[in-house]
Parts: structure tokens; C-alpha cells; sequence
């Protein structure tokens, strides 16, 4: 495994930690907040910024963002969003030892699972860890994008309310988030060219679908417990991601049918152990989110 590919997967841990760290101040911010209304998106959204709690999420997740970028850039999309689905037990590991979080058990048949599904998955990593495999064609890519963000697009018009909103909304987000990371990675290729990169198209297709996610994500914490919205807004973000590895960057995909089958189980109990293994709720009800 080559030295940028190394680096970017610490990055992605980074990133990982980041992410999550920053969705557990969203989501105090977002609950004192007033709700998000549609017809009004820009302004709802806009009203977060008063609640010092959402402003710092927001500052932690644009450094998680920046982290991502550069692990993008380094690694294959596959690795990078494994790591980052597995991130949530780094958080769980870290929230339970150094964070007072009461870890249940749960969560930690949701450590090993993840565990399992990375050694699986290294190990059917053969000839993907040598570069960044950042080959794509862009009909391809525009088909595999439109997909993605219609489709989060479609779940957050049919999300409604009641209970199912919370989860429906965190899809949303994952996908049009999912999207754009994958736009992310494509766009990596360009990082040479400096500010120049910005008057690329898909410079605007990555802020749109950003924008949007937010908004969407910022909505699903009002409306949905917060464990299971950011387990389901990062497991649908990275089940997009992951595929588009093979799909769109021309990451290898094991010769032999065996190693082939063991990869995709791999790639399946990451995810569903990110999903099983939500970041824990502290143990003291009202106590403050931070060490």
C-alpha cells in the first residue's frame, strides 16, 4: 500500500471522528431551534445560526469535510468510506472512556461486527491500495449522481410526518450527501489546478447537493430521535459511496467468485454494524455534550 493511500485512510479517521463529534452538536442546536419549513428553507435554515451549539457543529463538520476532501484525494473511495463507516465504533470506543457515555451492549456486538467486516474487507483489498484510482468517465458519472440525488430527493418529498420522518429525512440526507462525495472524489483528480478547480461544473454540483443535505439533515434531527438519524445518514451516504468505487473509479474487484462474494459481505457488515453501533447517549441525562 502506497504512502498517499496510508495517509489518506488516517485522514478518513479523522474525518470519521470529526463527522460524528460535530453531528451531536447539530442536533442539540437543531432541537432548540425553530423548526425548518420548506417553503421558507433558506431563512429556517438561516434561524440554526443563532444557537451556538448547531454554530459549532457546523464548524466541526466543515474541518470533517476538509479531512474528507484530502482523504478522497489520497485513497480509493471504497477504502476511505469503509473507515468512515467504521468511525462510529472509534466515537463509541473514545465516548465510553474518555467521555462519561454509557456504551451498551449492543453497541459493542456493533465494535466487532465492524471489526470483522474491516478485516474481511483488507483482505480482499488486493491491487486497490497502490493510487488514488481516480479514473472516471463523465456520462457515467452525470447518470450515477442524477440517480443518487433524485432518489434523496424523492425520499425527502415523500418523507411526511409522524415517527417514519426522522429516518426518511436521514436517507435523504445520506443520498444527496452520498452524491456529492462522490462528486467529491471526482473532482480530486483537478486539486492541481488550485482555485481554478472552482469554476469546474462540478464544483457547483458538490455545493448544491451540500446545501441540500444540510437543510434536509438539520430537519431530520428535529424530527427524529438522534442516534438513529445520523446511523441512517451515514450508513445511506456510504453504501453510495462505497459503490461507486468499482462502479464509476475503476477500483478492482476481486478475480477469484469466492474472494469476490467475501468482499461484498465485507462491504455489507461494515455498513450494517455503522447502523447497529450509533454513537452512544450519555449515560447522565441533560449532561452537557462534551468533555
Amino acid at each position: 500500500m502506497s504512502f498517499s493511500v496510508q495517509l489518506g485512510l488516517l485522514l478518513a479517521v479523522a474525518t470519521a471522528f470529526a463527522s460524528i463529534v460535530g453531528f451531536l452538536y447539530k442536533h442539540r442546536g437543531a432541537m432548540e431551534s425553530p423548526p425548518i419549513e420548506w417553503r421558507r428553507p433558506v431563512q429556517t435554515s438561516l434561524a440554526l445560526f443563532r444557537s451556538r451549539w448547531y454554530t459549532l457543529g457546523i464548524l466541526i463538520a466543515t474541518a470533517s469535510w476538509g479531512l474528507h476532501v484530502a482523504a478522497l484525494s489520497l485513497a480509493p473511495i471504497s477504502m476511505v468510506q469503509s473507515v468512515i463507516a467504521g468511525g462510529l465504533v472509534l466515537l463509541t470506543v473514545v465516548a465510553d472512556r474518555l467521555f462519561g457515555f454509557h456504551v451498551t451492549r449492543r453497541e459493542w456486538i456493533g465494535v466487532a461486527l465492524t471489526a470483522a467486516g474491516l478485516a474481511f474487507l483488507a483482505a480482499t483489498l488486493e491491487g486497490v491500495g497502490g493510487s488514488a484510482h481516480n479514473d472516471w468517465e463523465p456520462a457515467q458519472l452525470a447518470v450515477y449522481v442524477s440517480v443518487v440525488a433524485g432518489g434523496g430527493l424523492a425520499a425527502a418529498a415523500l418523507a411526511g410526518g409522524g415517527e417514519r420522518a426522522g429516518p426518511a429525512l436521514a436517507v435523504s440526507a445520506g443520498l444527496l450527501w452520498g452524491a456529492s462525495d462522490v462528486s467529491i472524489k471526482a473532482l480530486s483528480a483537478d486539486v492541481d489546478r488550485g482555485l481554478g478547480v472552482l469554476a469546474h461544473p462540478l464544483a457547483l454540483v458538490i455545493l448544491t447537493l451540500s446545501l441540500v443535505g444540510l437543510t434536509v439533515s438539520a430537519r431530520s434531527l428535529q424530527v427524529g430521535r438522534a442516534v438513529p438519524v445520523i446511523a441512517i445518514t451515514g450508513a445511506a451516504a456510504n453504501v453510495i459511496t462505497i459503490a461507486a468505487g468499482p462502479a464509476i473509479f475503476g477500483e478492482p474487484l476481486p478475480e477469484e467468485p469466492l474472494a469476490l462474494v467475501v468482499r461484498l459481505l465485507a462491504f455489507a457488515l461494515v455498513i450494517a454494524a455503522a447502523t447497529l453501533t450509533p454513537a452512544p447517549m450519555r449515560a447522565a441525562q441533560g449532561a452537557a455534550i462534551g468533555p
